[in-house]
């Protein structure tokens, strides 16, 4: 970036800069049933990117808690949570298509009506569809840790990602991340301890235990039964 401390510098200055993507968009094969998902439910459950602020109340014809949650994978956790919490409503954002078909055929199979997905950069969103000060909780649950240290600049858990959470989360809203590889919990605290405006709710300062709302997936208990760690993380926006 130059001379430039940040992004925003840059833009301010109308130099482009290219964005350092914390994902690599791998779209894989669509199955049948995950084609067909998307076919006839993105119309009802599927929102478009056009680089606009939603109406969450319109998207959901209703004023309710809204969880928004990033990389939901193949989307069983995130149906699971929306379909415990009616009361609030739920939008995903994936970049695996697949992912985002697989979901979708286990919300229609569930009936839900709380749930929303996208297809996008979640950073672009946040910044650019979600209006401020609007969400309950954001979710980051296991994402890409990029282990080489020449990588850890594709991190989303950066400094300036934190302060654009915290420009969607309503003042008592919750940031929960998870990781499964501790040198990026470490990291991701790390990070926190550098923003303002967040209390982080474990009572010894750094991680807490697994919430009930956050389903244990497959994968987290095949990696206990082997002996891996998991570190979860809350904060809530205070100012």
């Amino acid at each position: 970036m130059g001379q430039f401390k940040n992004q925003q510098e840059a833009e301010a200055a109308g130099v482009y800069v290219r964005k350092v993507q914390s994902f690599v968009k791998r779209e894989g094969r669509l199955t049948k049933g995950q084609a067909r998902a998307l076919e006839k439910n993105w119309p009802v459950m599927g929102l478009d990117y056009d680089g606009q602020t939603f109406d969450l109340e319109k998207v959901f014809s209703r004023r309710a808690p809204v969880v928004l949650e990033i990389g939901f994978g193949m989307g069983k956790s995130l149906v699971q949570m929306a379909s415990a919490e009616p009361d609030k409503d739920f939008i995903g954002i994936e970049v695996h298509r697949p992912g985002v078909g697989a979901c979708l055929a286990d919300a229609e199979e569930a009936g839900l009506t709380n749930l929303r997905v996208m297809e996008h950069d979640a950073v672009e969103v946040l910044k650019n569809c979600i209006p401020a000060n609007s969400l309950h909780r954001l979710q980051l649950y296991f994402p890409d840790p990029w282990h080489k240290k020449r990588h850890h600049k594709r991190r989303i858990v950066q400094p300036d990602f934190i302060n654009v959470v915290r420009g969607a989360l309503s003042v008592g809203g919750q940031l929960h991340m998870a990781t499964d590889w501790e040198p990026y919990a470490e990291h991701m605290l790390e990070v926190m301890q550098q923003c303002d405006g967040w209390q982080n709710l474990s009572p010894t300062g750094d991680y807490i235990e697994r919430p009930e709302f956050r389903p244990l997936t497959k994968f987290e208990q095949r990696g206990q039964r082997l002996g891996h760690g998991v570190w979860d993380m809350l904060f809530e926006r205070v100012a």
